[in-house]
Formats: structure tokens, sequence, C-alpha cells
């Protein structure tokens, strides 16, 4: 997150990199000899700003960028899926407890591909919908050009032939492109805020989506982990026989169901806004405003909390007689429960 908060300003360290500082880059990364990202991408990029009226050739250029983005996302998705079969391919040779895991892992995974699969068609809904704004810009550009063509035409009489009649009639079609121009231009501005807000909440309910079913992935996921048995053997020692599969089995039922439930409604990650402003030398303070103005009952009950709640591990103090007792809310995702 750019703590700037601006992409026009450089990025201070976040509490984690401070606390934990970040792994070198992978050597994986392109861009060591041929420059960030495929030649393809990098000619599509460039060659979608060079064309077309000048009002709609930066967000052609984003349009262009957006689609390099979702082939990108697809061969992630598609690669994703083949190691997922390459991991349980792998595991089968291995002993039973190994063989069973890497092969449920494999179904995790595999579903990861899945997701980011639709992600994609998700995500082309943002991007056509900011396309929508470059064509209103590409039919806009017409009429400033007029406008402007026109001045410059009544500029270079002026200069020429002050007396001209003709300057009378340009005077006139001036005045009749300069309304044809607020009507375009109001379009414009009242379109491209719309679809700008259309276009990004099709973007972040995808990534609200994407990104809590890839959580839910990752805690099943680990309650798998927890079946393997890592203790360290001594040379000649054999391990207690695995029974596991059971449980494995249902750890990916379970997983596969909450998947299928997720709804927008049952959302573990919620927004906390910190929007409280004083303004100390006018004399007076701002009252919270609520995100577009909608009151929610979670934060109003958050106002009200005036002593701390207990701290993790420790039990809650006992309520007062006459005092209604209140369970602390823990907003942490319960882990997935493994089935015996």
């Amino acid at each position: 997150m750019h703590r700037t908060y601006s992409m026009r300003h450089s990025r201070a360290p976040t509490a984690q990199q401070m606390a934990t500082p970040p792994p070198p880059p992978s050597s994986t990364k392109s861009g060591r000899f041929f420059g960030k990202g495929s030649l393809a991408h990098t000619f599509r990029r460039t060659t979608a700003g060079s064309f077309g009226p000048d009002l709609a050739r930066k967000l052609a250029q984003l349009v262009k960028m957006e689609k390099n983005v979702m082939r990108s996302i697809e061969l992630v998705s598609r690669e994703r899926r083949e190691v997922a079969k390459q991991l349980s391919l792998w595991g089968e040779e291995c002993d039973d407890d190994v063989s069973d895991i890497t092969d449920k892992l494999g179904v995790l995974v595999y579903e990861v591909g899945e997701l980011e699969d639709q992600f994609i068609d998700r995500y082309d809904q943002y991007r056509v919908t900011m396309k929508s704004i470059r064509n209103i810009e590409a039919s806009v550009q017409p009429s400033r050009d007029r406008k402007q063509k026109i001045t410059d035409q009544i500029a270079q009489l002026k200069y020429k032939d002050p007396n001209s009649p003709k300057i009378v009639v340009l005077e006139q079609e001036l005045v009749r492109a300069e309304a044809e121009s607020l009507v375009a231009e109001a379009q414009l501005s009242n379109i491209t805020r719309e679809k700008l807000k259309a276009a990004f909440a099709y973007q972040f309910d995808a990534l609200r989506e994407h990104s809590e079913k890839l959580a839910l992935i990752a805690n099943y996921g680990l309650s798998l982990l927890d079946l393997i048995d890592d203790q360290a053997v001594t040379p000649g020692e054999t391990r207690p026989a695995y029974d596991g599969y059971e449980a494995s089995k249902q750890i990916i039922i379970d997983c596969e169901n909450a998947l299928a439930n997720w709804t927008f409604e049952n959302a573990a990650v919620k927004p906390s806004l910190s929007i409280r402003r004083a303004q100390r030398e006018g004399g007076f303070e701002l009252e919270d405003e609520p995100l577009h103005g909608e009151a929610t009952e979670e934060w109003g009950e958050q106002e009200k909390i005036t002593e701390p709640t207990a701290a993790w591990g420790e039990e809650p103090k006992a309520a007062e007689p006459g005092e209604a007792s209140e369970a602390p809310v823990d907003d942490k995702p319960a882990a997935p429960e493994m089935a015996a």
C-alpha cells in the first residue's frame, strides 16, 4: 500500500516490512535483459497510445494495459492447474501420509487456478466499462477540434482582413460549435463519473470475492498440513500408520461447501474507516460521516465501547450484578474444523 496516499510519491515501508524484512527479489522476475514484461505486451501498450483522438489516448493505453493484465492472469491460471497435477503426481510415490496430503493439496491448488480463471471474466467487466469512457472521449474530440478550428480561422481573418464579412459568419458558427461542445462536455463529465464508479465497483467486487475464497482455501490447506507427522525419526525407526484419509477427505468437502456457500453478505473482511476529522483552527469538530452516507450498526456499537476488551487468551471479566454480560467479539475468522 502506498502509505503516502498517492501513486505520485515514493512508497513508505509498512509495519510488517519494518518488523520482518522482505525476502530478496525472485530470480525468475523478468526485466533483467529485455525490460519489464514481454515484447508483445510492450508493443501493444505503446501502440495503443499512438493512434486515435488525443483526448482518448491515455485511456486507450490503460484499456490495452488491462488486457495485458488479463492475459497474464490467464497464463497464471493455466500454469497453476498444471502445477496442481504435477504436485499430485510427485506425491503419489511417497509415503502414505505425504501421498494423501499432496493429492488433496493438489485439489486445493487446482481450485485456486479455477478461481483465477473465473476472476478474469469478472475483471473483464471492469475493463469493458472503462472502454466505454474511452469511446465517449473519442466522440467528444471532434467537437473540440471544430471549435478550435473556427477560433483559429477567426483570429487569422482578424489579423489579415479585420473588415472581412466572413468573420460574422464564422462567429455564428463558433456560437453553434460552443453550444455543441458544451453539451458534449457535459455528457462526458456525467458519463465519466458514472462509468468510473461502475467499473471499479466491478473490479473491487471481483477482488473481494477472489481474495475471500483464496483465504478460505489457504485456511483449509493449513488444516491439511496438520495431518502430516513431521516428528523426526531415528534410522531404523518406523512411523505410526497413517489414518488421516477420512479427515483429509472431509477437509476437502468442507472447503468445497464453504466456497459454494460464500456470498458478499457473509464476507469475513469488513472495512473499518477512521474518518473523524477535527479542524482546530476553526474551533469546531466534524462529526463522523460513514462511507456513502450509510451508517452501520456495527460501527455505532464500536463507538459506545468505553472499556478495553480482554486480551487474547484471557478470560473476560464477569459482569456485575444487574448488568448484561456481553461476549467479546472476535473478528478473526475461525479456523476450519477437521473431522476425525
